[in-house]
């Protein structure tokens, strides 16, 4: 059992040499440059943790332990002392009566929201690597950007907002970034059916297998959280995460504990508004810490030094970890203990204790017997062996007492959350039902509502409530007020005429007199004319303009000739007048704008 007085610095192995065996540790600056401790697994790692937790606690000093394995989680209990027992937040997700409550997208700051929308990305990512996809990234991330804009939002919302409309609709409404809200606006809102059930697929069978779970959605699924994380960084208080894979399962130990990093990440960097030197040390550990080395925890071990934020990191073997968390190791940890190591470990590791311990040495340590490279006032040492302290032995009898004021502060019965999610859900559920009913109960729409619909597109004031030959009569009688400024000469008869609008010179114009002529002709030549059986050239739209008035009509040559009764067009290239006609519109075309091809104004 380890007793010093010295708190600024912590004793975790001695030397040996020429017999004498001399007790050293490391100080506390030297910690800020962080720790990693590498080995084969039974060779000493987690009581080398151990010690090192148990200096620190005995100390005062702010810790946390995250365990995915949960035998240093189980082991760091009974090391409490009774002056401390407040002081501890144990976080067992497999505690199913009692979860604790973690809304990592509760009142986050608008500055520090992409870091949380890419620590859980992130998080999903190294779970799914294997079928992870642009798209899915692309439509979860929005969904969680969006969601940190929407007060009261959980994970639970991730789902929802992509399959409820009406709280989707909720949810737009306050969402600030406008590049998240144009994607619910302008792009989701209009895939196809189709189209957004294959995007959202892979999104619900992979983040519902968690929310599907209870024991995961009792934790993330409340919306104010139980733990401050800034408040047990700057008191000192201890936090203890027992993730055992094998009572809450491999991935929600992943999740759980990649999610508490990035928000332990978030609590440190909002230390900034304290000044450095204020700022208290914390002690993140990390056993197995390969299960939670997202992209983010590069970023932590390259910034957390300046936040007081000391990370002491461990697991078995180098090829657990990505190239980039590979590279962000061993370019910004201080200190490195070497346990004994596979061969393939030992040729990588072999390059930072050369030219004093070969590969062979490395892989030929004995239990409790390390090699390291020690961070000493700021300058790494010569590599030395050692040996790890013997195991600690205390035991302050408080386990149970632990669990207990824990639960009292932190947690909750698991019937009165569950039945706040279930009201949460429910309510939301009966908001799309209601939604659902007043779209079911507006009245269908007749011929009176389709012509009220039409009539107040014009500008004439015509009641909604009017029937289809009550506005044609109120239309009737207000004339259509244009302003006649274009000079123009009527293809028909040649005299010279007003248009509202600029000829373009290639389609024939009408005056009033000739228009209401044609109209009689074509009225007449319905009683007796006979439709041709086949057109000779396809048809054509060719633009009437008869004063404020364009008119499209499908017709082909052969059924003017045939159908003398309708020349609503007629398309007589070789006329001389209609020439005359074409070349005088053609020299008003310097005035107003031009009717484009398709452009039509309705015949009231």
């Amino acid at each position: 059992m380890l007793n010093t007085n010295n708190q600024d610095i912590t004793f975790f192995a001695e030397t040996n040499y020429r017999d004498k065996c001399r007790l050293f540790g490391i100080r506390r600056d030297d910690r800020r440059r962080h720790m990693y401790i590498i080995g084969k697994t039974g060779m000493g790692k987690s009581e080398l943790l151990k010690q090192m937790v148990y200096s620190d606690i005995m100390a005062g000093n702010g810790i946390a332990v995250i365990d995915p394995h949960g035998e240093l989680a189980e082991a760091t209990l009974p090391l409490i002392p009774s002056n401390r027992v407040n002081d501890v937040v144990y976080f067992n997700p497999a505690d199913l009566n009692f979860p604790i409550a973690f809304n990592i997208l509760e009142s986050v700051n608008p500055e520090v929201r992409h870091l949380i929308a890419s620590g859980l990305v992130g998080v999903f990512k190294k779970i799914w690597a294997d079928s992870w996809g642009p798209r899915l990234e692309y439509v979860l991330r929005n969904a969680i950007l969006a969601l940190l804009d929407y007060p009261g939002s959980t994970l639970l919302g991730v789902l929802r907002i992509l399959t409820d409309k009406a709280y989707r609709k909720r949810v737009i409404e306050k969402i600030q970034d406008p590049v998240v809200r144009s994607f619910w606006v302008d792009e989701y809102s209009k895939y196809p059916d189709r189209f957004q059930a294959e995007a959202i697929a892979p999104i619900q069978n992979k983040v519902g297998q968690f929310l599907s779970n209870a024991l995961i959605r009792n934790v993330v699924g409340q919306v104010k959280s139980s733990i401050d994380i800034r408040d047990i960084m700057d008191n000192q208080k201890i936090l203890i995460l027992n993730l055992s894979k094998g009572r809450i399962g491999e991935d929600t130990s992943a999740l759980l504990g990649a999610m508490m990093i990035t928000q332990i990440q978030l609590a440190a960097m909002g230390r900034i508004d304290t000044p450095e030197e204020e700022r208290k040390d914390f002690y993140l550990y990390v056993d197995e810490f390969q299960n939670f080395a997202t992209e983010s925890f590069a970023n932590i071990l390259s910034e957390a030094r300046k936040y007081r934020l000391n990370l002491i990191i461990a697991h078995q073997y180098v090829e657990q970890l990505d190239e980039e968390v590979q590279a962000a190791v061993f370019g910004n940890v201080g200190t490195i203990v070497c346990f004994r190591v596979g061969a393939t470990d030992a040729e990588l590791l072999v390059k930072e204790f050369s030219p004093y311990f070969t590969e062979e040495d490395l892989v030929n340590l004995a239990k409790w017997q390390i090699y390291l490279k020690l961070m000493i006032d700021g300058v790494a040492s010569t590599p030395f062996s050692a040996n790890t302290l013997k195991p600690v032995a205390n035991n302050y009898g408080n386990r149970e007492k632990v669990i207990r004021v824990s639960r009292e502060r932190y947690a909750k019965e698991r019937e009165i959350i569950e039945d706040k999610i279930s009201r949460w859900a429910s309510t939301l559920e009966q908001e799309a039902v209601d939604l659902h009913k007043a779209a079911s109960s507006a009245p269908p729409r007749t011929e009176r509502s389709r012509s009220a619909q039409v009539v107040t597109s014009h500008k004439t004031a015509v009641p909604k409530t009017a029937t289809q030959s009550e506005a044609k009569q109120l239309l009737a009688s207000e004339p259509v007020k244009n302003v006649l400024s274009y000079d123009a000469v009527c293809n028909e008869c040649g005299k010279p005429t007003k248009l509202s609008f600029k000829p373009d010179g290639k389609r024939p114009v009408y005056c009033k007199e000739c228009l209401s002529r044609i109209r009689s002709e074509r009225a007449k030549g319905r009683q007796g004319a006979v439709p041709a059986s086949k057109p000779a050239v396809v048809k054509e739209k060719i633009p009437l303009v008869i004063n404020n008035v364009v008119a499209i009509e499908n017709k082909s040559d052969d059924e003017v000739k045939q159908k003398e009764a309708e020349p609503f067009v007629e398309k007589k290239q070789g006329d001389e007048h209609l020439k005359s006609a074409r070349e005088t519109n053609e020299q008003n075309t310097s005035k107003g704008s031009i009717v484009q091809p398709g452009q039509t104004i309705t015949l009231s």
